[in-house]
């Protein structure tokens, strides 16, 4: 596990609620009055955000004011497919396939292209150790045997999606592909859209699906999945406006902008 991942499991809830029920326990007897306030904090917010309609409130509002149409004088030149996660299979060796997120953008981004027409670069790293194969080869191996629609460019490096937008920018810039539709869901499309922007590119968003169910007040397991996401994203767009800030353009795009 990757420190990066280390850090994502201690500060975004539910996990992080997990560990102040710990430390609750821990200062029972040195700090009672404390411990309580952590331990009924804790299953507060555990129980909180198992209600569905608690987590959708919290993942919708990531679509919120997205464009729904390329801007008129820039028609997307390309489809960018961003990579999600894959499944460890068991067997000798390291061994991954393609995780359910991940094929979903994957088929969400090949309908895209073939009713455009237009070139598909896929973006993905390795998710593991060093032999694990780039999760970019595996998407591009799935749209050439199993849709038969191979991908122009594999950009086999990145392991976020700052690095999705650095490495797919650097690629596709210096061939005149200015604008392209970035293929991720709905609710990652906030932050990835912010990336592209900052590396040069005109991104419109091609999301797996816009809608997403308002849920209901019983609560669910699953519930703490989409709550995961939605605490992670909004983490994530806050440390990328924050980066992309700080930063100011990167100088390959600082020099042009001059130029023009």
């Amino acid at each position: 596990m990757t420190l990066h991942a280390i850090l994502v499991t201690l500060i975004v809830p539910p996990p992080n609620l997990i560990l102040v029920a710990i430390l609750g326990f821990v200062l029972l007897r040195r700090s009672p009055r404390l411990a309580r306030w952590l331990l009924g904090g804790a299953l507060a917010g555990m129980l909180a955000l198992s209600l569905p309609a608690v987590a959708q409130g919290l993942l919708v509002p990531l679509e919120w004011g997205l464009p729904r149409a390329p801007p008129p004088g820039a028609p997307p030149q390309a489809v960018v497919i961003l990579s999600a996660e894959v499944d460890h299979v068991r067997g000798p060796g390291e061994q991954v396939r393609l995780g359910p997120l991940t094929l979903q953008r994957l088929v969400a981004g090949v309908a895209l292209a073939r009713r455009t027409a237009l070139p598909v670069l896929v973006s993905g790293g390795r998710v593991g150790g060093k032999h694990v194969t780039p999760i970019a080869v595996l998407m591009a191996d799935a749209m050439r045997d199993t849709f038969g629609l191979p991908p122009r460019w594999v950009e086999a490096r990145s392991k976020t999606t700052w690095q999705n937008a650095e490495f797919s920018a650097a690629i596709l810039r210096p061939q005149g592909i200015t604008s392209v539709w970035v293929v991720t869901d709905a609710w990652h499309e906030r932050r990835a859209l912010l990336a592209f922007r900052h590396f040069g590119l005109t991104a419109t968003p091609a999301p797996v699906e816009w809608d997403v169910d308002a849920g209901g007040w019983l609560p669910g397991a699953r519930a703490w999945t989409v709550s995961y996401f939605a605490f992670h994203e909004w983490i994530g767009w806050v440390d990328y406006r924050l980066r992309a800030w700080l930063a100011g353009p990167p100088p390959a795009i600082a020099a042009s902008n001059k130029a023009a």
